[in-house]
C-alpha cells in the first residue's frame, strides 16, 4: 500500500471509529470495564449513616467536627489488544476480509479507551509473539497502532493463542483489560494459559470469522487453499454430503472454543464479516454491565 493511500485509509478507519466510539459506545465502555478499584477523592463532613470506617481523622481534629473520606472508581485502566495475524485474517469472501473487520473492531476500541483516560497496548500474534506495542495514551499513539494493523505482515502463517496469552501475562504487570481478536482456528488446547491470564487480568474474546467457513456454497468444483499452511485441495461443493462434513466441522470447532471460553470463565462474542460488529459489541458490553 502506497503512502499516500495508506494515510487516506488510516484516515477514514479513525472517522469511523472515532465517531463510534464517540457517539455510541462511550457510556458503555465505561460501564463494562471497570478501575482497578476505589481511590481517595475529598474529604466532606460527616452525615449521618456514614460509614464511620471512613472518617478522616486527621481532618476532624483540625475542625473539631466530623468529616468522612470520599472515594471514586479509579478509572485509569491499561487496554490490551491480542490482535491474531496468521494467515487466515487475510480471508473473506463477503462485505470485508476479516483482517478489516478487525482493524475496525480494534480502532474502536481504541478510541474508546482514550476517550476514558486509559492506556493502549497491542500484541500481535501468530504462532509466535509478532510485535509487541508497550501501551500509552494519545491519538499519535493510536493512529500508529491502526498503519500497523493495514500493514503489518507477519513472518509466520499459523496460530497459537495459549502462546499469546501467556506473553500478556508475563509483560503486562498490572491488571489489564485484554482483548482477544481471533478466528480462533487452533488445533492447540489454550485453556490453561488463558484461565491463568484471566485471573490476573480481565480478558475478553472477541471471534471473527467469515461465513463461507461455516457453509460452503453450492458452486459446483471449488479450489480451497489452507491459509496457514499452504495446503491446496479441490472439493465438490455440489455434494451435500461434502457441504454438511464443512458444516459439521465448523459446529463442533465453534462448541469446542466456547467452551475453553466458558471453562476460563471469559466473556466472547462472536461476529461473522458479513454482519454489523457495532451490534455484536453494544451487545457484548451490556452483557458485562
Amino acid at each position: 500500500m502506497e503512502t499516500s493511500e495508506l494515510l487516506k485509509r488510516v484516515r477514514q478507519i479513525e472517522i469511523k471509529t472515532k465517531g463510534l466510539s464517540r457517539n455510541i459506545f462511550a457510556g458503555e465502555y465505561h460501564s463494562a470495564f471497570k478501575g482497578r478499584g476505589m481511590a481517595f477523592s475529598e474529604v466532606r463532613e460527616y452525615q449521618y449513616g456514614d460509614d464511620i470506617r471512613d472518617i478522616e481523622w486527621n481532618v476532624t481534629a483540625r475542625f473539631n467536627k466530623p468529616f468522612i473520606k470520599v472515594f471514586e472508581e479509579e478509572r485509569e485502566l491499561t487496554v490490551m489488544l491480542l490482535i491474531d495475524v496468521s494467515g487466515s485474517h487475510n480471508f473473506g469472501t463477503s462485505r470485508q476480509m476479516k483482517r478489516e473487520m478487525v482493524t475496525e473492531i480494534a480502532a474502536t476500541l481504541a478510541f474508546s479507551a482514550i476517550q476514558n483516560n486509559d492506556k493502549i497496548g497491542v500484541i500481535f500474534f501468530s504462532d509466535r509473539i509478532e510485535k509487541f506495542i508497550p501501551p500509552q495514551k494519545g491519538r499519535k499513539h493510536i493512529l500508529y497502532i491502526i498503519r500497523e494493523l493495514l500493514e503489518f505482515k507477519p513472518e509466520s502463517l499459523r496460530t497459537n493463542v495459549g502462546q499469546a496469552v501467556e506473553f500478556l501475562t508475563q509483560v503486562i504487570k498490572r491488571r489489564c483489560t485484554a482483548f482477544i481478536l481471533s478466528d480462533f482456528l487452533d488445533s492447540k488446547d489454550f485453556r490453561q494459559p488463558l484461565t491463568i491470564a484471566n485471573r490476573k487480568h480481565d480478558v475478553v474474546a472477541i471471534q471473527v470469522y467469515d461465513r463461507r467457513i461455516a457453509e460452503l456454497p453450492d458452486v459446483g468444483l471449488m479450489k480451497v487453499r489452507d491459509a496457514e499452511t499452504g495446503h491446496e485441495v479441490i472439493i465438490d461443493t455440489s455434494s451435500k454430503a461434502v457441504r454438511n462434513a464443512q458444516a459439521a466441522w465448523w459446529k463442533r470447532h465453534s462448541l469446542r472454543i466456547q467452551d475453553t471460553l466458558n471453562r476460563s470463565n471469559v466473556d466472547s462474542v462472536s461476529i461473522r464479516t458479513d454482519q454489523d460488529y457495532v451490534v455484536s459489541l453494544m451487545s457484548l458490553f451490556a452483557k458485562r454491565t
